[in-house]
């Protein structure tokens, strides 16, 4: 087989990449393809030599034809719809062609569900796309799922554009399994982020038995493929706009290096009231999100660090959010775009100092005004948490936060509207606890960090050496 040539690592163009799989005697499969046209199959037939590759290419479009083939479903562009295409299609490649060919092919199924633009427009034009393969003859199956976003604004070019990354979704699983960031790399091959956006990838199977994907899920944001990724307490990967779905959101920043006990009492205190806000039947979505840039503050990217926040916050039952959302306000038009349901963010009062300072808005033309019009314009809430001075033993509060001359007015006026909201009950004896204290201590020897934290993470912790425990030189 090709996948170790230098000249199949070289190609970008899709043409070359279809080629090149076209041309690899050991791949044979069957393309699925609902919705947008039969964009990524294509590819392969313009590209020459299809016959070596494509054993059978279908297009159920109709909803009962489809739900003869794959059985029903309640939504047709789906991540449901999406794995039932895959796995019958490759069950049927294997039960027809095993016996005749399977000692000398690599047998693969792709499939992909997409609604593009239409004339009626007004819906999010998005999809999912996969493959199940083989990686040498007679071997046990792999498995990549994606979802993506098409972001032109003519149908044609997002049906151009879906074509592509499903041409570099094969060619990456056929010659970069190997290498997995590789992989992730090579999606964008030919585009730009202006024109698609992918926000979750989940590896599977033999040849992917050692890749997390959380870490895989953070390339993502870090190469700039999606602005978000999420996953869930488990470490399984989420698809953010099917979790944020007509559901109300509430979200909490921080490092959570560690997460600690106060890091939890701010966020179920602010859920106490924010269900108050939504009502019955309707239950918050509750995120913690960490930001690109929290986690480049020191330099390169850490992913030991990466994961060991990802496994506290886990083990504290929380649903994690990496974000490439510096800004509030653009991490706010985010969430609204998913979502019309009440949105709220919870955070302490003395990140809402800092918020307050008109020095992070330079860069926006109507400065603080124009970045608080974009936040709050939705009806997006504050919960804050109060801050404690241990020197003093004062709390600064919503009521007594000291904010600069000039922001008086527009202060009083949020607070006056709700869109400031104080939190009204806490846990005194947590408001002293802060991450970066507990993690000097844990990285000093000192035992003192284990009743800050909760006491799944204190094992954790202690029984993984993580954020540097154990490791202090002498």
């Amino acid at each position: 087989m090709l996948h170790s040539a230098a000249a199949q690592l070289r190609a970008r163009e899709p043409r070359d990449k279809a080629l090149a799989v076209n041309l690899d005697p050991a791949r044979y499969g069957t393309f699925a393809e609902i919705g947008a046209g039969q964009e990524v199959v294509r590819w392969f037939f313009r590209a020459g030599a299809a016959a070596g590759t494509i054993a059978k290419s279908i297009s159920a479009y109709d909803m009962t034809v489809s739900d003869a083939i794959y059985g029903p479903c309640q939504r047709y562009v789906c991540r449901e719809r999406l794995e039932s295409m895959l796995d019958y299609e490759y069950e049927l490649t294997l039960e027809r062609l095993r016996e005749r060919r399977g000692n000398q092919t690599a047998f693969f199924a792709f499939a992909d569900t997409v609604v593009a633009r239409s004339f009626q427009g007004g819906h999010e034009c998005h999809g999912w796309m996969g493959v199940a393969f083989q990686s040498h003859p007679r071997d046990e199956a792999s498995r990549i799922v994606i979802h993506v976003r098409m972001l032109d604004a003519e149908t044609t070019l997002q049906q151009e554009a879906l074509g592509i990354v499903g041409v570099n979704l094969l060619y990456g699983a056929f010659f970069l399994f190997s290498d997995p960031d590789a992989l992730v790399e090579s999606l964008l091959d030919g585009l730009s982020t202006d024109r698609i956006e992918i926000d979750m990838i989940e590896f599977s199977g033999i040849e992917f038995r050692h890749v997390d994907n959380r870490v895989m899920s953070l390339r993502l944001v870090q190469l700039g493929l999606s602005k978000a990724a999420m996953f869930g307490p488990d470490g399984t990967v989420l698809q953010p706009s099917e979790v944020l779905r007509k559901r109300p959101v509430l979200v909490e920043r921080g490092s959570f290096r560690p997460v600690t006990h106060v890091n939890l009492d701010m966020m179920e205190r602010a859920l106490e009231q924010f269900r108050a806000r939504t009502g019955e039947g309707e239950e918050p979505i509750a995120l913690m999100e960490i930001t690109m840039s929290n986690l480049l503050a020191e330099g390169e990217l850490d992913l030991s660090d990466f994961l060991a926040r990802a496994d506290v916050l886990g083990a504290t039952g929380q649903t994690v959010m990496i974000s490439d959302y510096f800004e509030f306000h653009r991490l706010a038009r985010y969430l609204f775009a998913a979502t019309d349901r009440p949105i709220a963010i919870v955070l302490g009062a003395g990140s809402l100092l800092q918020l307050l300072d008109e020095r992070y808005y330079d860069g926006l033309e109507g400065g603080i005004l124009e970045a608080f019009g974009r936040l709050f314009k939705s009806g997006l809430r504050m919960y804050v948490y109060p801050l404690l001075d241990r020197q003093t033993g004062r709390l600064t509060t919503v009521e007594n936060l000291e904010v600069a001359p000039s922001l008086q007015p527009l202060y009083r006026y949020l607070v006056g509207r709700g869109a400031i909201e104080a939190i009204t009950e806490w846990r005194e004896d947590v408001l002293p606890i802060f991450s970066r204290e507990v993690l000097r201590l844990i990285r000093e020897g000192d035992d003192g960090w284990e009743k800050m934290v909760p006491d799944a993470v204190a094992a954790m912790i202690r029984g993984r050496g993580l954020f540097g425990h154990g490791q202090r030189t002498r």
